[in-house]
């Protein structure tokens, strides 16, 4: 996942509800190693309610632009570009604990086109202590809730 404008990964797991990701930061650590950093983790359900807007993220973070089957591969890394992996990192943290998935893929859909320099802002403001609060906005202005 090295090379710049290369700081998320997403890897899809296999779990007995259903396909999952967890989405990865890159950090590094102390002894100045790039380590891949848990953000947070996407469920089966926001998993199958956001695959368009996944799909989206790897296809496009793709060297080259390569085609990315119609499904994300079970086990490696992803890597995602800033943009992309800024949406998703912030798909991932309004779906956190969300049961609708209508709104979840309004959700999804609304990140899929949010500019990557605002997703990044939110994920800045989610990240630095106002977290519940952010992510309360951001819920309510993709539409992951009433």
């Amino acid at each position: 996942m090295s090379g710049p404008g290369r700081s998320f990964a997403l890897r899809v797991v296999r779990r007995q509800a259903g396909d999952a990701a967890i989405v990865y930061r890159r950090r590094l650590s102390e002894d100045g190693k790039e380590r891949h950093a848990r953000l947070a983790a996407i469920g089966p359900l926001a998993f199958s309610a956001g695959a368009s807007l996944l799909r989206d993220a790897v296809r496009a973070s793709e060297p080259g632009g390569r085609p990315v089957a119609a499904t994300i591969a079970v086990g490696p890394y992803h890597p995602l570009d800033d943009d992309w992996g800024a949406r998703v990192a912030c798909y991932a943290l309004v779906a956190a604990g969300l049961r609708d998935a209508g709104r979840l893929q309004r959700a999804a859909a609304s990140l899929r086109h949010a500019d990557g320099t605002e997703a990044a802002w939110w994920l800045g403001l989610m990240a630095n202590g106002a977290r519940k609060r952010a992510v309360r906005a951001l819920r309510i202005l993709t539409e992951a809730v009433e």
